[in-house]
């Protein structure tokens, strides 16, 4: 057996990281709980493609703990035989028998037992690696490698490739106007077809997320990695759905969201309370709406295009020319908020809409609260969804949005 060489981190761990990664935490997060390095956890991440390994049930008591593998090594440093070890731990002398002469450190000949390299060499010998299907099996490799290139071919069969697309740097996706022609099939159509096309031939399933498995996790390998940038999605990285929930941004924390507004807001009693939105046009054009809860007063935001949109190009960070940035909307709502008496601002409630990223500076420029909604969930701005469906086919604004 090969030398453990320098410790590694042991399974258990590992599958507690990805307990976490599971609740939502990022992988330096995750990483930070379970008392690893950062690095280490953007390394687990990025090298399982963002798909956790195992299953998340922890261990039955018929294996071995780390923990009683430590007990195990103090035992024997004080001498204990192998049935008063068996007695202290309520273990078979069988199983400490066989734990002792399987697992122990043989480096310079004598059999000395070690806690961590017992525990990696139980979990070396536990692995049951299979070759992955796609390996095997080139015909099927093939088909669905074929169909998830997608290449557009033109009437004498030669591939169009369109546009230049950049190198692939194994981790972003490029955008999606620079991702080149393609007819792509998604892994569920192509598990799909399969049975279709081979009805009799059993070798030829394959499931769809066995396809994503061969995609993301660079080390099952059978399929050529930068085909992630055919998926739909363009992403190469797997995204939890616990993440993907508390991804609306950054600008939304814990004191700003719809729980904690007043409870006067629900009545659409006491007015001052104000619902807003963004309507955004075919064409990039975009117009805001505010409606107050008790009255029903509706006001428009004007956001024309800034000087430089759809001539210059787009700018990493740079600012947002369409006219309906953080900034732009957030100088249009005090400008209108701050026309008004002070009793009609008192709250504004938002979606989860990046166009309010600066709502901070909002709050305080005009005083007015503001919070907002849950993601996907317009029933929590009633009136505003309503007069927004208004206002989009109205003739008097269609010209605008």
């Amino acid at each position: 057996m090969k030398s453990p060489g320098a410790p590694s981190h042991r399974r258990e761990i590992e599958r507690a990281f990805w307990v976490e990664i599971a609740r939502g935490l990022s992988s330096e997060n995750a990483a930070t709980t379970v008392g690893v390095s950062p690095v280490v956890g953007a390394r687990w991440f990025r090298h399982r493609g963002g798909m956790s390994p195992f299953v998340h049930a922890p261990p039955t008591v018929r294996y071995l703990s780390f923990a009683e593998r430590e007990e195990i090594a103090l035992l024997r440093v004080r001498d204990t035989t192998v049935r008063g070890i068996a007695r202290a731990m309520s273990r078979s002398p069988s199983t400490i028998s066989r734990e002792l002469r399987r697992n122990a450190a043989t480096r310079g000949g004598k059999l000395d037992y070690r806690a961590s390299v017992a525990q990696w060499k139980s979990e070396l010998v536990a692995q049951r690696p299979k070759t992955v299907k796609l390996v095997a099996n080139d015909r099927l490799r093939d088909y669905v490698q074929d169909r998830l290139s997608g290449a557009v071919t033109d009437t004498d069969g030669l591939p169009i490739f369109g546009p230049e697309s950049p190198a692939w740097k194994g981790r972003n996706k490029p955008r999606r106007e620079d991702r080149r022609w393609a007819t792509v099939w998604s892994p569920e159509q192509i598990a799909g077809r399969l049975r279709i096309d081979f009805p009799d031939d059993v070798s030829m399933r394959f499931s769809h997320e066995a396809i994503y498995q061969a995609l993301y996790v660079q080390s099952r390998g059978g399929l050529t990695r930068e085909l992630v940038t055919n998926l739909r999605t363009g992403r190469s990285l797997r995204i939890p759905r616990s993440r993907a929930r508390h991804r609306p941004g950054g600008h939304v924390t814990a004191d700003v969201t719809i729980d904690k507004r007043p409870d006067e807001v629900a009545g659409k009693v006491v007015p001052g309370h104000w619902e807003g939105d963004l309507i955004i046009g075919t064409v990039g054009s975009a117009i805001g709406t505010l409606v107050e809860r008790a009255t029903k007063v509706t006001m428009l935001l004007h956001l024309p295009p800034l000087d430089g949109h759809g001539v210059q190009p787009r700018v990493k960070n740079g600012p947002a020319l369409a006219g309906h940035g953080a900034e732009a909307t957030r100088k249009v709502i005090a400008a209108r908020m701050g026309v008004l008496h002070g009793k009609m601002r008192k709250s504004l409630t938002w979606d989860r809409g990046r166009e309010l990223a600066q709502h901070v500076e909002l709050k305080q420029e005009t005083g007015i609260a503001i919070y907002f909604a849950d993601a996907h969930s317009p029933w929590q701005r009633p009136l505003n969804e309503n007069t927004n469906g208004l206002l989009e086919w109205s003739p008097k604004v269609g010209h605008i949005i």
